[in-house]
């Protein structure tokens, strides 16, 4: 029982005590120190809730520090890549997106030769700096084919990707997990562009968004084929 609740249970007894005709008789003196002292534990009681409130406040504002801290020096490190490996980096309210140059080939899922370098040095950043981020590999594709198929084709694009970084680069399993977007015209690189070549290579790539929050998401890898190519 709290010291609210025990205050509480006190001052009804006394008031039952009080309107008890025949039953019992307080004095003055007596009911005036039994509600002081009523008084006195609510009180206690109020400046312990304070404190305890007072103390998880500080907790979580102290932790969104912390986090914030490692989404900064994460976020310097992925900028350092830019030049490097022709990468951008855009910071979102709670999360960063992580545009990569990994473009895939027509109606192809498999990574690109060359790109492990980038995949290494992208699993290396997070694992140091923020070990705990949620990694969510969104695969894309040109707007070839159907929209059912192109959404089965990028999530095997994401679902590739995902699997090397959890294999090769080390990354816990269920913080990173693969979308598909397919053709979703509103996040084509290239309005339109689309078939073998470099036109519509640049729709057919995996972006990669780090999210703030550090509760585990559940993993999204499910794909289906229907008739189409992108």
């Amino acid at each position: 029982m709290t010291n609210r609740t025990a205050a509480r249970s006190a001052a009804m007894g006394l008031l039952l005590a009080v309107g008890a005709a025949g039953c019992a008789h307080v004095g003055q003196d007596e009911f005036d120190a039994e509600i002081a002292a009523i008084r006195g534990e609510m009180a206690q009681g109020d400046e312990l809730v304070a404190n305890q409130l007072g103390q998880r406040i500080d907790g979580v504002e102290q932790r969104t520090a912390q986090l914030e801290a490692r989404m900064n020096s994460l976020e310097g490190e992925l900028r350092m890549l830019e030049e490097e490996f022709d990468v951008t980096v855009e910071r979102l309210e709670a999360s960063l997106r992580f545009n990569t140059p990994i473009h895939f080939g027509f109606d192809e899922d498999e990574i690109p030769s060359g790109q492990t370098p980038l995949l290494e040095r992208f699993a290396s950043v997070v694992n140091q700096h923020y070990p705990n981020a949620l990694v969510t590999v969104e695969g894309f594709t040109d707007p070839a084919g159907s929209e059912a198929y192109n959404l089965a084709l990028g999530q095997r694009r994401a679902d590739a990707v995902r699997t090397w970084l959890v294999g090769e680069g080390s990354m816990v399993g269920e913080r990173v997990r693969a979308v598909s977007y397919g053709e979703d015209t509103s996040r084509l690189v290239r309005e339109g562009a689309s078939g073998p070549g470099q036109e519509g290579q640049m729709n057919r790539r995996v972006v990669f968004v780090i999210d703030h929050s550090e509760a585990p998401r559940a993993i999204v890898t499910e794909s289906q084929q229907s008739g189409g190519t992108s």
